[in-house]
């Protein structure tokens, strides 16, 4: 069975701690996109992607074996953790070859649009009211990737598209995560994409591998795999600790972490448009988390 969610009205050091974990969690992952920025400068983007999983299903299995052990593998649905994986894979090359032509800042913030497309596409597939402060904050925050990728701007080229397919690529990650958390135990998802993502990695290695022998590459592409994985667990743990409401501002501290990753390894401050159009994907993603929270304690408030 799944990790029950907590109740809204958790105990405040609980929520506390669920924060300061996700805090944590988003860390890392700045650690992870910042390092891959830096890494894949110099390794094949596939050879970037195998280490990103494979380091990833080794941690997660030294991890969960020992306190689970086979029983981790028990799921009702294999095709659809299997499909979670492949859009896991989908996603992480997206993001990496996004990484590729974006600042680290500049492309978070982009990916961070993803809970509010998320909201609304959930809704919808559910039969639910959408209401219009929802459809505008979905546009404000696609109004502030516009501003930061600035389709009429000098240099428009279709690898601004990466970013834009990974949102959408993302999402339906997100969903299936959605639907696959209601029955499935989070650690028993989180092994079954670990090891589908390193054994479908592993099979363009044949063509792709290429010779490492500078140490500093390596510990950035274990650095990669620590990074996914220790992130995924603050994450999970922090879901256990806090409902998805409360936590949901606090992911956009993903956005801040990015930034002063772009700027400490390379030296990059976004322009004053880009700046304005992260600001605004912030404020919209917060008011949406926000809006969820209200909405939530409202029909709680209702029964």
């Amino acid at each position: 069975m799944a990790a029950p969610l907590p109740p809204n009205n958790a105990p405040p050091t609980r929520m506390l701690a669920g924060i300061g974990l996700l805090v944590a969690a988003v860390a890392c992952f700045a650690v992870l996109d910042t390092t891959t920025k830096r890494v894949t400068a110099e390794v094949p983007l596939l050879m970037a992607v195998w280490a990103r999983y494979f380091f990833q299903a080794v941690l997660t299995s030294a991890w969960v074996l020992p306190r689970q052990g086979l029983s981790v593998l028990n799921t009702a649905h294999v095709a659809q953790q299997i499909v979670r994986g492949l859009l896991m894979i989908m996603v992480t090359l997206l993001a990496f070859a996004s990484l590729n032509v974006l600042p680290v800042g500049e492309f978070t913030a982009i990916v961070m649009t993803t809970p509010l497309l998320v909201t609304l596409l959930a809704a919808r597939l559910l039969g639910e009211h959408v209401s219009g402060l929802r459809i505008a904050l979905v546009a404000g925050g696609f109004a502030g990737v516009a501003m930061i990728v600035r389709p009429s701007g000098e240099g428009m080229g279709w690898y601004l598209l990466l970013p834009l397919l990974l949102v959408l690529a993302n999402t339906g990650f997100q969903l299936m995560t959605s639907k696959l958390a209601r029955t499935e135990a989070t650690m028993t998802t989180q092994f079954y994409t670990s090891w589908v993502g390193a054994i479908l990695t592993s099979i363009p290695m044949v063509w792709f591998w290429v010779p490492v022998t500078n140490l500093y590459l390596w510990a950035g592409l274990i650095l990669m795999g620590t990074a996914g994985t220790v992130g995924h667990v603050l994450m999970i743990k922090s879901f256990e600790r806090a409902p998805a409401a409360t936590l949901m501002p606090y992911m956009y501290m993903q956005i801040g972490f990015a930034m002063l990753g772009g700027w400490i390894m390379f030296d990059h401050i976004p322009d004053h448009f880009s700046l304005i159009g992260i600001g605004l994907i912030a404020l919209c993603g917060t008011a949406g988390g926000l809006l969820t929270l209200v909405e939530a304690r409202m029909r709680q408030a209702g029964r």
